[in-house]
């Protein structure tokens, strides 16, 4: 059975993260996603570890499903070869500033001029009709003007700390595969190309203050911002005798049955901060640190089973190394053996979601080496052989 996205192709001219993961999306439920690379590749290509050159992880866990097409755009031979290529696309995504993308003539007024159908998707810093317009942006910059590491500080109490994840880069990533998407379906219905544009700063920003506006939603302000559960120090994986555990005591049920368990029911009913969630949340650090000194009594694994006994959420806490072998993941298969053509026995990591009739999958087509589907791709678009050789005799593509 053929993905969801069977029959979407998308040209891709984003390189790193942001752009590539938001097209793996779409390549696992089937769009045709043709990697434009220019010769010298995509930079993530080179950060390893790796076994073969060009081949790092990185670049493995967010380019499978793609074909490789080396193009370059700087070289009017290849820029030509781009623009016959657009005739044959649903979509075009890049991630570097728009003003480069006009200096290279690769604009919107141009490539709908070329196919009345295109979406063009662009992913970087800022929008445009800001003051921060056209200035450079990296994951760890959109954390920090989006406050990211001020609220962990606030949160642990030590120095402002970006989170050890691509966060920026990812949740774009996800929002441009959701705005694309939703261009095709508007297309589908009404026949119109159109631009879309997807800002690191503005979505980020949009989770954080999600979150943390708070008080001040209100004009005037009811109170400052930040989520006071979010913001408390004792809000963390607390120690056991032997590890750690992640437990979320929440509703009246949940503190109830935890005050049961530690001998002190009687407080939930007599104890005016445990009164409702509202009393909770204005003394939440000094509950939270009660929890934290009973679970220092005994094991994770003998409070695992008091707590899933009880029916209070809770969970061990993972280190990479022990997420690896989460017999769930392995079990629905988030995690996967595989055997890549040329980098060998590597571990994939699966598709979360799940469809009944027109299934993702991890394995149409391996993360490919540079310019592996060049003469491939370039035939579908009606080059000659003649003018491909020509394209690889000036350097525009690979041999």
């Amino acid at each position: 059975m053929s993905g969801a996205l069977s029959g979407l192709r998308i040209l891709d001219l984003s390189s790193v993260l942001m752009g590539p993961f938001a097209t793996q999306l779409m390549a696992d439920m089937g769009a045709d996603v043709i990697k434009i690379e220019s010769p010298a590749g995509d930079t993530v290509r080179g950060i390893g570890p790796m076994r073969h050159p060009q081949m790092g992880s990185n670049f493995l866990h967010v380019n499978r499903n793609k074909r490789s097409l080396v193009l370059d755009l700087k070289n009017p031979a290849g820029l030509q070869a781009f623009f016959q290529l657009v005739s044959t696309a649903d979509v075009v995504v890049y991630n570097i500033r728009p003003q480069a993308m006009r200096r290279l003539g690769i604009d919107y007024e141009r490539l709908k001029a070329l196919n009345p159908r295109i979406i063009y998707a662009g992913l970087y810093g800022y929008s445009e009709k800001g003051p921060y317009a056209g200035k450079p942006a990296y994951d760890d910059l959109i954390q920090g003007v989006a406050a990211v590491p001020s609220l962990m500080s606030q949160a642990s109490g030590g120095e402002p700390r970006y989170v050890p994840l691509t966060l920026a880069d990812r949740t774009v990533g996800l929002m441009a595969s959701n705005a694309i998407l939703a261009a095709v379906i508007a297309r589908h219905q009404t026949g119109m190309e159109q631009a879309v544009e997807v800002p690191m700063f503005e979505t980020l920003t949009q989770y954080v203050l999600g979150e943390h506006m708070a008080g001040a939603s209100y004009l005037p302000p009811l109170g400052p911002t930040g989520y006071a559960r979010l913001l408390v120090q004792e809000r963390r994986p607390y120690p056991t005798t032997d590890g750690y555990l992640c437990v979320l005591i929440y509703t009246d049920r949940h503190w109830a049955a935890f005050l049961d368990l530690i001998g002190q029911g009687v407080l939930f009913t007599q104890d005016p901060r445990f009164a409702n969630i509202g009393a909770r949340s204005q003394l939440i650090n000094d509950l939270y640190a009660m929890v934290a000194q009973a679970l220092q009594t005994d094991t994770t694994e003998a409070w695992m089973a008091r707590l899933n006994q009880a029916d209070i959420p809770c969970m061990p806490m993972h280190d990479v190394d022990s997420l690896l072998q989460d017999p769930h993941l392995w079990a629905v298969g988030m995690l996967q053996r595989v055997e890549h053509p040329t980098e060998g026995a590597m571990l994939e990591i699966g598709v979360p979601v799940s469809f009944s009739d027109t299934p993702a999958s991890t394995q149409q087509q391996p993360a490919p080496a540079l310019g592996q589907h060049s003469v491939q791709v370039l035939r579908e678009a009606g080059l000659t052989p003649e003018a491909i050789e020509a394209l690889q005799a000036c350097g525009a593509t690979n041999r």
